[in-house]
Order: C-alpha cells, then sequence, then structure tokens
C-alpha cells in the first residue's frame, strides 16, 4: 500500500473510503483498465457491527465483480434462511430455489473462472453452495471481510491505495469536480486530480451533502449489539428474528464461535449504554423473549460483552448531478439494517455503475456529458432492486415493532401469510427486484391479515372487524405508500 501517491498526475477515478463499495467499484474500475487512486484514512482491520449478513443477492453481485472470495478465509458461516420466532411459534424459511433468482451478469473484464466462485476452507463448503437448489448467504465478522475486500484491491496493478483523510472536494470556476484535497501522515492539504472522484465515505459522510444541503438521513430507531459466546442456535445457519410486543431482535452467527444479537430500540436519540431504561429493556424485555436456548450465552454477554450501539437511519437516493462527482454507498442512499441489505444494495450498485462505466461505452471520464447520462441510467436502473430492499425494509421493521392496534393486527398476518407464501423471502435477499411483486405481497399481506382478524374475532365481533378492517387497510397504506413514493420519484 502506498504512503504518498503522485500528485502529478491524472487519475481516472479517486474513490473515497475503503469500506464496502469503495474497494468493489476501485477493483473493477481498475481492471477495466482506468487508473484509480483509492483513498481511506485508516487501513487497520474496522471493528464494527454492521455488515456481517451477505444476502444471497449480494454473494451474486461479489461473483458478477471477481471478488467472492473476500468471503474466504475468515470463518464464515454459511446462511440458508430465517428462523421466525414470533409469541412462541417458530417459522423456518429457506432462502428460494435458484431458479426464481434474478440473473447478474458478470461485470465486463472483472469475472474469470478463478475469481467467480467460493472455494472451500475451515468454515465454507465450495460444494454446497454450487450444487445447493436454493440460494445461499454468508454471515462473517465484518472487519475480517472489509480486510479481504482490501487486499483485492491492493493487488491491482492501476490501482493506487493511500492512506490520507480527505478534507475537500475540489471543484473548477464552472463547479465542476476536479479532485480532492487530502492530509496525510507527512503531508497536508495535498490536492489529487482526477475526472472523476466517486465517494464513498459511508454512514457518516461528510461529502454527501454536496449533493444538497437537505441530503441527511434520517434516524427513527437505534440497534443495540452483544457478541454472544458459543450460543446454542434454535435453527444453525438461520438468521433468527424474534418478533413480540417490543421491538425486533435479530440473532445470526458471525464465527464457529461468536453470534451477533441486535435488539432493535425504539428511540430516535442516541441511548447511552448506562441508561436505566436501556439496561432494564436488556436485562428483562430481551431477556425473557428470546429462545430458551439462547439465553445462558445471552446473559454472560450482558456480564462480559461489550455494547455497542448504532443508529438505524433511512436516506433516499439524490441524482448525481453535479459533472465530475458520484456518490454511492451508505452516503447515497440506507435503510433500514433489519433486513440485512445494505451491503447487498451497495455491492448491486457497484456492479451497475462499472458496466455503465466500462470502457466500451464511456472511452473517457473526461467526457462529462457522457458520463452524466450514464449517472442517470444508473440512477433509474438501481430503482427496481434498492426500492424493493429499501421500502422492504422499513415496512418490516413497522411491522415487527408494531406500536398501534392496527400494526398489531398486520404483524400477526404478516407472520401467518409467511406460513402459507414465504415468497417474501425472495424479496428480502435481493432475489427478485420487483417493485410490483413487493407492492402485491404487502398489500395481500394487509388483506390476509384483514381475514385472519375475521376469523379470530368471531361472528359477535363482525361489527368491531368491519372497524378494524378499515383502519387496518388504512395503516398499511401509511407504512408502505410513501416510502415507496419517494423511491420511484428521487
Amino acid at each position: 500500500m502506498s504512503i504518498t501517491a503522485d500528485n502529478s498526475i491524472q487519475y481516472d477515478a479517486i474513490v473515497i473510503g475503503a469500506g464496502v463499495v469503495g474497494p468493489a467499484i476501485s477493483t473493477a474500475l481498475a481492471r477495466q483498465g482506468r487508473k484509480v487512486l483509492l483513498i481511506e484514512r485508516d487501513w487497520t482491520q474496522p471493528d464494527r457491527i454492521v455488515g456481517e449478513l451477505m444476502q444471497p443477492a449480494g454473494l451474486k453481485a461479489l461473483k458478477s465483480l471477481g471478488m467472492i472470495e473476500a468471503v474466504n478465509n475468515i470463518e464464515a458461516i454459511h446462511v440458508d434462511g430465517y428462523s421466525i420466532f414470533y409469541h412462541g411459534e417458530q417459522l423456518i424459511i429457506d432462502y428460494p430455489e435458484k431458479s426464481v433468482s434474478h440473473k447478474i451478469q458478470d461485470v465486463p473484464c472483472c469475472a474469470t473462472n478463478e475469481n467467480s466462485k467460493i472455494v472451500s476452507d475451515s468454515t465454507l463448503d465450495a460444494k454446497y453452495f454450487e450444487e445447493n437448489e436454493r440460494e445461499v448467504g454468508v454471515a462473517f465478522r465484518h472487519g475480517e471481510f472489509i480486510s479481504n475486500l482490501r487486499s483485492i484491491a491492493k493487488k491491482q496493478p492501476n490501482l493506487t491505495c493511500l492512506k490520507g483523510t480527505v478534507i475537500k472536494i475540489e471543484k473548477n470556476d464552472l463547479g465542476h469536480v476536479t479532485g480532492v484535497m487530502v492530509n496525510e501522515t507527512d503531508r497536508s492539504k495535498v490536492v489529487y486530480n482526477a475526472h472523476l472522484t466517486i465517494c464513498c465515505d459511508g454512514i457518516f459522510s461528510k461529502f454527501r451533502k454536496t449533493l444538497g444541503q437537505s441530503n441527511v438521513p434520517t434516524v427513527g430507531s437505534h440497534f443495540i449489539s452483544l457478541t454472544l459466546e458459543n450460543a446454542e442456535l434454535p435453527s444453525p445457519n438461520h438468521g433468527h428474528v424474534v418478533i413480540s410486543n417490543e421491538a425486533p431482535i435479530l440473532i445470526y452467527q458471525i464465527s464457529p464461535v461468536e453470534t451477533r444479537i441486535l435488539c432493535a430500540y425504539r428511540s430516535p436519540k442516541l441511548p447511552t449504554v448506562n441508561d436505566v431504561k436501556l439496561k432494564k429493556y436488556l436485562n428483562e424485555t430481551v431477556y425473557n423473549i428470546i429462545p430458551e436456548s439462547i439465553r445462558p450465552s445471552y446473559k454472560n454477554a450482558l456480564l462480559n460483552s461489550r455494547i455497542r450501539i448504532m443508529p438505524n437511519s433511512y436516506l433516499v437516493a439524490k441524482r448525481n448531478e453535479i459533472p465530475g462527482l458520484f456518490v454511492m454507498g451508505d452516503a447515497l442512499n440506507m435503510r433500514h439494517p433489519l433486513t440485512g441489505g445494505g451491503m447487498t444494495v451497495g455491492l448491486n450498485d457497484a456492479v451497475l455503475l462499472a458496466k455503465l462505466l466500462s470502457p466500451d461505452k464511456i472511452e473517457s471520464f473526461a467526457d462529462h456529458s457522457k458520463v452524466l447520462d450514464q449517472f442517470m441510467e444508473f440512477h433509474h436502473e438501481r430503482k427496481s432492486l434498492d426500492s424493493v430492499i429499501n421500502v422492504l425494509s422499513i415496512a418490516l421493521y413497522s411491522l415487527f415493532s408494531a406500536d398501534s392496534k392496527y400494526l398489531v393486527i398486520l404483524q400477526k398476518g404478516c407472520f401467518h401469510y409467511l406460513t402459507k407464501i414465504p415468497y417474501p423471502i425472495a424479496l428480502l435477499s435481493g432475489l427478485v427486484p420487483e417493485p410490483f411483486m413487493l407492492f402485491k405481497h404487502f398489500f395481500a399481506v394487509a388483506f390476509f391479515s384483514i381475514m385472519f382478524n375475521f376469523r379470530e374475532n368471531g361472528l359477535v365481533m363482525f361489527p368491531v372487524s368491519i372497524y378494524e378492517a378499515i383502519f387496518t387497510l388504512y395503516t398499511a397504506i401509511v407504512v408502505f405508500t410513501p416510502y415507496m413514493w419517494q423511491e420511484i420519484v428521487s
């Protein structure tokens, strides 16, 4: 890795941030013959609680980029689907068969027979992925996955990796972005020039406002995280979702020994680990509703594990209309992490952008007019996947953290709908990027919930059921349509 880079040359692209998306798009562009500079302020292995569950559609994107090896040799655990717990009932839903999945074409100049297949290691079996009739996901320790992505990027001949903090986006008199200003370890305010600057500086991006001062995420809740040791999971190799009268809880294994538990906490304000209300929530509420087999390791984690808190943010993607600039990843677009769709959206965006900017379509990034045309196409093409994952994440969180009578009716109906029609798992995992199918199934859940409520109430309560049906349908519309509308018209 370069400690310094050559600021006397003109790069084709400068990429800010080496999280998930930065190394992916950097590697793709470098393999396509572009001269790329990847800038990251801290190249040590990150220690974060996000980006630990890769949906099957995310794995497909990695294969398309020729970077699937990033999930190998990090003690990753294969994931077959979800195990859902609802007031003592359990429902196991596996990922759909490969035959129903949307196909992703390989990125030009990136994927080969050697770099587009998972290999067997100490925890993953290549044959299981290749011969399985169903799609499979992967869970892992985030930091080790990022380190692997960065290692792949560092091997590219056309890619220079630089340690530094970008402090400014440089523009010319016409308002076109021309590069960045960087503070390095031993140099300050060094300017690097490029025809295209790609901003991938993540959830806490300081450059997303370049697209507009109002381009800021909203935070509606938080996830409280603990690391469980040697937890006895009711359904190994499955993500566990616990639905109750409180906010939902996610549990999934990230290594042979470690299991992540994420407890949703209904507070837009950042709670502190010493907050009395939070401690009571973790020690009593969560403990009493998680599966019994997990409780011993959870109790131990409360005493010995570090409690970590992350915001659950939402941000609709804004069009990239500034010549020379492109914003992507969590800097561009965020959704509730309940469905684990962040990496899936980000990596598929990298696939799409690399295809649209491939040499057979764009000879030089200096042609800002053509590049902007491709950005517009990117913005519209990505909607089929990102609108499904984004809206579904918000809708499911609203249902699973039901705080009204009518949301509770929808919550109950959703669980029982899934026992009969598990198709929504194909939408959640990004394998069927079809907004119409999301619309169809969401409102099928709404009407199923209403009918289920009629049946539970019985004939005596029929007038009440009519009243509840009207407000349940209204609630479903309020939960779903504003977000879908934002995603479509943005």
